[in-house]
């Protein structure tokens, strides 16, 4: 039995190291030795073999492939073009915004959310070392985030929209890729000013004449799109507006718990509720997307941020509306929304109202947009637990003004909620540290015969009404809680860029100068030397070995995560000293000591 214990113990802790080094290589930019997911393998891939895009197969008439004709997930528009030639740039400035439209299709091409940075360096201990022994440190870049970019296949991501004939064979109608004019008007959102228009029209194609209408509005990050369809021709037109986002398929590295936020596309449909898609599924040809509704939006998901599709205007409550998605090679891919409109007579114009929401995952801004768009904000597999406790942290905020302090402020109100769980958890862990000296006696004792060493075990724990699996049941109730609050912490786009107190300048990123990382382990050390020693020796050192293994992960978490987890060790270090100190446990040293005396005295 000790050694089945012994063996597990080293295949975790023989698995935490792997799982150690794929995180140190992902840290350091390169592909997991170990676990690599098929994602990033194919990133690494391309970034060595310098691949240029290829262009997918050629499209039918209107537009969409013949194999996509039939099928949900096929493609809802025409490939995307190789070279194409200089199209016009128009350049928008808003507050929040710094935006490029492309002449050609009108495409969103490039959008900065200026009011949301990225830095390049957090100048901590590494650089502080450099400079110490002469070495070069780059200088700290504070740059906006760049949210969509038309630049290499790499890190492409756009929105796009265009026309579709719906009729088999019919003639092809302007697309993303067709010309555009754009009309003269203002390109900066000027003081005073509320709205700003930019209209984009198309040379007639197939007897019909695209025109696209931009909104952007003040302090929004809802961009209003109107799209018309101006029939040119003297016969009646049947047609289809798809709004699609085309997006690289680079996700973040896995962690070492796995616990990275979703990013890739997502669907919603009142019948089918949320739906996230994964660039994986997409490219292995097993992404199911939802049927045909009438109501929905399509979005792009990444960390913090998120752009969206919406059909949220009044009139379109009955457009009915395809969901796709296409891997178009190269490690790009597309997901659309293809809606139907009423036919077009000879003459007459037929109008689309769309938004696309384009900014952070603001949560109760998100819920006012769209039904079930705040889902986007990935709270993994305890949602239904952490939403109250971002609502609790919000809260909290309100009263402190500190994000950090908000936090200590959450994990105290939730481990005075626990208290009497872990009271007894505590409780039980002081009893078999007081009755470890007989059970170390006795394993010494009893070291050769094996069986009869497990019955007196089992009699001295029912001597002493010990229940060795007392300490476990109430601290897993409470494993829910505290996995939801490391999701909402990881997710809340509130830690970004929010200091807390002194070095910590960013809950979202690792402490520059490795504090909190020692903290916690030292936290964690007091943590196993209060809890009963294992009687055998092995699992004893594993179990001083296993903090000082797990806390290295933790110099790549963000601030805020083990600001948390100190926060909560140090809240079960104190209620566990007391109940030690009340039952009368003596501390490791003397247990030992007593441990060695007795078996010394029995062996004279």
């Amino acid at each position: 039995m000790n050694d089945i214990r012994r063996t597990i113990l080293w295949v975790i802790f023989g698995f935490s190291l792997v799982l150690l080094w794929d995180q140190w290589q992902v840290h350091n930019g390169r592909v997991p030795t170990f676990l690599p997911s098929s994602a990033q393998k194919a990133q690494h891939d391309a970034a060595n073999n310098g691949k240029q895009p290829v262009a997918p197969a050629a499209q039918g008439a209107n537009g969409v492939p013949a194999a996509a004709a039939t099928g949900s997930t096929g493609s809802a528009v025409p490939a995307q073009a190789g070279a194409a030639a200089p199209s016009q740039q128009v350049e928008i400035k808003t507050d929040v915004f710094h935006a490029v439209l492309d002449g050609q299709g009108g495409t969103l091409s490039r959008l900065e959310l200026t009011k949301f940075v990225d830095e390049t360096n957090n100048h901590g201990l590494v650089e502080w070392f450099k400079k110490l022994v002469g070495k070069p440190v780059p200088l700290n870049e504070v740059k906006p985030v760049v949210l969509m970019e038309d630049g290499s296949p790499a890190d492409r991501y756009v929105a796009q929209t265009g026309l579709l004939n719906p009729a088999e064979g019919g003639a092809r109608y302007p697309t993303h890729l067709a010309p555009m004019s754009v009309q003269p008007g203002p390109r900066v959102l000027a003081d005073g000013q509320d709205t700003l228009e930019v209209r984009f029209e198309s040379q007639p194609e197939g007897g019909v004449k695209y025109v696209k209408t931009y909104v952007f509005k003040r302090g929004d990050y809802v961009i209003h799109v109107k799209h018309e369809v101006v029939n040119v021709s003297d016969q009646p037109r049947d047609a289809q507006v798809y709004l699609q986002f085309v997006r690289h398929g680079k996700v973040p590295g896995t962690t070492m718990f796995g616990t990275n936020t979703f990013t890739g596309p997502a669907f919603y449909t009142n019948e089918k509720k949320f739906h996230k898609v994964s660039f994986e599924d997409i490219g292995k040809g097993k992404a199911e997307v939802p049927p045909a509704a009438t109501d929905g939006w399509v979005a792009m998901v990444q960390h913090y941020f998120a752009s969206a599709w919406l059909l949220n205007q009044p009139g379109n409550e009955n457009l009915r509306r395809e969901f796709r998605v296409r891997n178009l090679g190269d490690n790009l891919f597309s997901a659309a929304e293809v809606v139907s409109l009423p036919q077009v007579a000879p003459g007459a114009t037929v109008a689309l109202d769309s938004s696309l929401f384009a900014g952070p995952q603001e949560e109760k801004k998100l819920e006012a947009l769209a039904p079930g768009l705040d889902l986007v904000k990935d709270y993994g597999i305890f949602a239904i637990i952490s939403k109250p406790l971002y609502w609790l942290l919000v809260q909290l905020h309100k009263a402190l003004g500190n994000w950090g302090w908000s936090i200590v402020a959450l994990v105290v109100l939730l481990k005075a909620a626990f208290y009497w769980l872990n009271a007894k958890a505590y409780g039980s862990m002081a009893k078999m540290k007081a009755i470890n000296p007989r059970i170390m006696e006795m394993r010494e004792r009893l070291k050769d015969k094996p069986q009869e060493m497990q019955q007196e075990m089992m009699r001295i724990y029912r001597e002493e009404k010990v229940n060795p699996m007392g300490g476990c049941l109430p601290i897993v109730i409470q494993i829910p809680v505290f996995i939801a609050l490391y999701w909402v912490l990881l997710s809340s786009i509130e830690m970004r860029h929010a200091p807390w107190i002194g070095w910590i300048h960013d809950l979202s990123a690792p402490d520059p100068w490795f504090i909190l990382p020692v903290i916690m382990t030292a936290s964690s050390l007091v943590q196993t030397w209060l809890n009963p020693t294992p009687p055998d020796p092995m699992q004893a050192r594993l179990m001083w070995i296993m903090p000082l293994a797990f806390s290295v992960m933790f110099i790549f978490f963000p601030a805020g995560l083990v600001l948390y987890w100190i926060t909560n060790n140090i809240l079960s270090i104190a209620q566990q000293w007391v109940i030690n100190k009340r039952l009368g446990v003596i501390p490791d040293r003397k247990t030992a000591a007593a441990a060695k005396t007795a078996v010394a005295v029995k062996k004279k």
